[in-house]
């Protein structure tokens, strides 16, 4: 379980407070208005941001003090963070040593994750050569080899097509689904919190209240999120 334990983040003027957990397993949206916090809450949770209180705790660890690289998650941001000099295999091959000194075995998982994720045979280009959709399997494909517990999601397919991003949806599904991965995804698309996520974390009026089924928030939404929505 993910538990964000009498949470609060302050920068200036802005004030988010959580006091919630979500069950391992499972996938679950943030959503509210812009600039409610949601990925501001997502980057104190995978550690770019300490909160002023509170805890961040994953089974029961507090993870509050332990730096970014060191904690159960993966982040999938809307850039992708891939780097442009190096090659597809050399970018995956950071997730699992960063001063790439990849063994046989590492570049056997790496390309088996790139088959995973439709990929195969394009180790050697770099992100240049790759369309846009590629380059989010690339990043998903490195979150698969790291596998880790947590995948963090930024609106990473914000900037695809209806049908890619619909594709990369069922992706992420489907491999968390494999690896019992807990996700939480960042959307200013309703369509895309209903796809991907049973519940959904409404972030609104310096809050980010417990999570509650989709598809009934969504319908019904509160005052806050309805304005924001245009219903």
């Amino acid at each position: 379980m993910l538990s964000l334990d009498n949470l609060r983040i302050e920068q200036g003027d802005f004030r988010l407070s959580a006091d919630l957990a979500i069950a391992a397993g499972a996938r679950c949206a943030l959503i509210g208005p812009s600039g409610a916090g949601k990925s501001t809450l997502l980057g104190t949770i995978a550690g770019f941001l300490p909160p002023t209180r509170g805890r961040i705790l994953w089974q029961g660890q507090d993870l509050t003090a332990i730096p970014p690289g060191a904690r159960p998650l993966s982040i999938l941001f809307q850039d992708q963070n891939l780097f442009p000099h190096l090659s597809v295999t050399q970018n995956l091959g950071l997730g699992l040593d960063p001063k790439l000194r990849l063994t046989p075995d590492d570049r056997a998982q790496i390309e088996g994750a790139l088959a995973r994720v439709g990929l195969a045979n394009l180790g050697l280009r770099k992100p240049a050569e790759l369309s846009g959709g590629q380059q989010s399997r690339v990043a998903l494909a490195r979150c698969l080899l790291r596998a880790r517990p947590i995948l963090l999601l930024d609106e990473p397919f914000a900037a695809l097509g209806p049908a890619l991003k619909s594709d990369m949806l069922a992706l992420v599904a489907e491999i968390a689904a494999e690896q019992g991965t807990t996700v939480l995804m960042v959307s200013h698309d309703p369509a895309d919190a209903r796809a991907l996520c049973p519940e959904t974390v409404l972030v609104a009026e310096g809050t980010a209240h417990p999570p509650q089924p989709t598809g009934a928030l969504l319908d019904t939404p509160p005052p806050a999120l309805a304005s924001y929505l245009g219903s």
